[in-house]
């Protein structure tokens, strides 16, 4: 039976809640312990921590029945790169047989007759669907906050917020309770969150993994990706949606010989807090320690403003036909009208100004034609002559310029003295959104108040395999526990 995850269950799964994709598969696929085993104790987990509202549904009999046929069919032989393995997946990804909600009431009975495209490859690399992941309504927001189903709570400070949109997925995985969920990115969905709860997130190359069945807000911006602990399960994941050779480590983890990055301090330091930027500069000198090669390059005068207003002109104005689209397409039993309807507050007001086409900041369509003839084939250029005059397969920056806000506080906070909304927690995220770059936000240690601090590396376009195979050798440093 579907339920919403209850929060009067407890129980112990300690054990498993440290246990990686590519570990538990290993694991699973050699019969060191049964799928059921390991859904149990996932399950238990996700009892034990239901009150930071990472879940919307689990169908915890569903969850039982699809890791005894695993271990059924391994014991005949079968294996996959994911058996076995419970994931989380955003509640915006179509889930057959399991409540689809996208984060509304509206939503709150639909179940789907399909699976997203992503959630069919995951499925048939052996890996179970644990449950749908508590999002921020239709995808739209930084902070985690959910009117009908809860706020997601950071895992590392329940008072503080988890970021967003993918907020239940990174908050899964930060508390032991699946080893990878999946989320989406449009201005830094995946990346923020990942930051702000001190998981791995990977945003690939836009256009590179499917977005079939996946609700969307812009189909120039929106990115499927994953949450996870280590970057090697990042990777595994990714030949799995990709269908991508995997690829043999050039180097030992952790060497960094003839591995060239850049950093842009006056596009990406500009407003950060000083324990923010002393840590990235702590890793920095880190980097140049093992070896690699560290150059500064400049944007450009104007780049984070054009990056800033172009990326979310482009996100507003493709709302409204990108949901009513995939409604249609999809057999949705609700229209963008009536979920406008019932939206909280804050976020109809947002929609009223900026989405539909009455509004006060609506874009003209021909303004929304120079934004995509011009200025995102100018932020793309930018980055591309800043990669090729430097000789720097990657870009490093701080994910998030601070650590996670007080909830209730987020509208309203300072950044190095400066007073910010929620939406400066993109600030440095939005710029390989709107130029489609992929990039992935690793751990850097914690701050003072004890929370995490992301070091986002970005790529140039299609560069994902070695983007993964360079993360993998600084996560080896062991920058995570600075």
């Amino acid at each position: 039976m579907q339920k919403e995850v209850q929060s009067d269950q407890t129980g112990n799964a300690a054990g498993f809640e440290a246990i990686g994709v590519a570990q538990a598969a290993r694991a699973i696929n050699s019969g060191d312990f049964s799928a059921e085993s390991y859904a149990e104790a996932l399950l238990q987990r996700a009892r034990e921590q239901s009150d930071i509202k990472a879940f919307i549904t689990i169908d915890e009999e569903a969850v039982i029945a699809a890791a005894r046929k695993v271990d059924k069919a391994r014991s005949v032989g079968a294996s996959g790169p994911l058996l076995g393995v419970p994931l989380g997946v955003k509640d915006s990804y179509l889930t057959s047989g399991l409540r689809t909600t996208l984060g509304v009431s509206n939503l709150k009975d639909f179940v789907p007759a399909q699976d997203a495209e992503v959630v069919s490859a995951i499925k048939e690399a052996g890996a179970i669907v644990l449950g749908k992941n508590n999002l921020v309504e239709m995808s739209y927001g930084l902070t985690g906050d959910n009117n009908p189903y809860g706020q997601v709570k950071n895992p590392r400070a329940h008072d503080r917020v988890s970021g967003g949109s993918s907020s239940g997925s990174a908050a899964a995985v930060a508390a032991g309770i699946v080893p990878a969920a999946f989320g989406g990115d449009t201005v830094g969905s995946i990346r923020v969150p990942a930051s702000l709860c001190g998981v791995v997130g990977f945003k690939p190359t836009t256009g590179r993994w499917p977005r079939n069945g996946v609700a969307p807000i812009s189909h120039v911006l929106d990115t499927t990706g994953v949450f996870a602990r280590t970057v090697e399960d990042c990777d595994l994941i990714d030949q799995v949606v990709t269908k991508a050779p995997a690829a043999s480590m050039t180097s030992k983890p952790g060497d960094l010989k003839g591995v060239r990055f850049a950093y842009a301090p006056k596009q990406y330091l500009d407003l950060v807090d000083a324990e923010v930027e002393g840590r990235f500069r702590d890793i920095i000198r880190r980097l140049r320690d093992a070896g690699a090669e560290i150059v500064e390059v400049d944007l450009g005068d104007g780049f984070s403003a054009l990056a800033d207003t172009t990326t979310w002109n482009i996100f507003f104005h493709d709302t409204m036909n990108a949901i009513t689209d995939f409604l249609e397409d999809n057999d949705i039993p609700t229209s963008f009208e009536e979920i406008y309807r019932d939206l909280k507050p804050g976020l109809k007001e947002a929609w009223q100004h900026h989405v539909l086409p009455s509004g006060s900041k609506w874009l003209s369509q021909d303004g929304y034609n120079a934004a995509l003839a011009n200025d995102r084939p100018e932020i793309q250029r930018r980055f591309k002559d800043a990669f090729a005059t430097s000789g720097a397969e990657a870009l490093l920056f701080p994910t998030t310029p601070c650590t996670a806000p007080e909830i209730g506080k987020e509208n309203r906070f300072s950044i190095a003295g400066q007073e910010v909304t929620y939406a400066a927690l993109a600030k440095n995220t939005v710029p390989a959104s709107g130029a489609g770059l992929p990039g992935i936000s690793l751990p850097m240690g914690n701050a003072s108040n004890h929370l995490p601090i992301g070091l986002e590396i970005d790529a140039p376009f299609g560069g994902d395999r070695r983007l993964l195979e360079i993360a993998r050798r600084v996560e080896a440093l062991g920058i995570s526990s600075l």
